[in-house]
């Protein structure tokens, strides 16, 4: 957009010779100012540019990033794959025995909790506590007479927390406060069937 002569030099009304500024200084004023436009338009330009080139870079390492992540815990993992194989290997023998090769399965389950571990993720303890939504998944009531009400009574699948967040809820049976103590009006609700 080009600055017109109007809108940078405004009109001045010409009552004496000594009043306005003689047309040369009025000339250079508006090129120097037709200048400093046309440079500030061409740095906005390269700014522009700039950035969206470092949109592009940062979308390139960003992707990059995800793609490789993963990296260092499928290396750690590896280790694990290796001694399941090895004991597929070891069981298929007829010359080991059945506690050698349980044992070994043992052995591959506690590296494996390490690995996981390393990268962040405990298994919750769900038996005996009470029944947490954010933290349970109840499958099935069991009828517990004289005992609490709504406590977990069994884990049917192991949850676990990644940094603290659930990773995935444990899958566990709740208890239920007898029929008896359901009808004294001692019993609460139930959880889920």
């Amino acid at each position: 957009m080009e600055p017109n002569l109007e809108s940078v030099v405004p009109a001045t009304p010409k009552e004496s010779p000594d009043a306005s500024p003689a047309p040369a200084v009025q000339d250079e004023a508006l090129i120097a100012k037709a200048q400093e436009v046309e440079h500030l338009q061409d740095r906005l330009v390269r700014l522009q540019a700039e950035f969206e080139n470092y949109k592009k870079r940062m979308a390139r390492e960003k992707a990059e990033f995800l793609k490789f992540a993963t990296e260092g815990l499928l290396l750690e993992l590896l280790p694990v794959l290796d001694n399941l194989e090895r004991a597929i290997t070891s069981a298929r023998a007829e010359t080991t025995s059945h506690e050698a090769v349980v044992e070994g399965i043992d052995m591959i389950v506690r590296l494996f909790r390490a690995t996981l571990e390393k990268a962040g993720v405990k298994s919750m303890d769900a038996v005996g506590k009470p029944f947490d939504p954010s933290l349970h998944h109840a499958v099935a009531q069991v009828e517990s007479p004289g005992g609490p009400d709504n406590v977990v009574v069994e884990e049917i699948q192991r949850g676990y927390f990644l940094e603290g967040r659930v990773l995935r809820a444990a899958m566990v049976k709740v208890s239920r406060a007898s029929s008896a103590a359901a009808e004294r009006g001692t019993a609460g609700e139930g959880v889920c069937e």
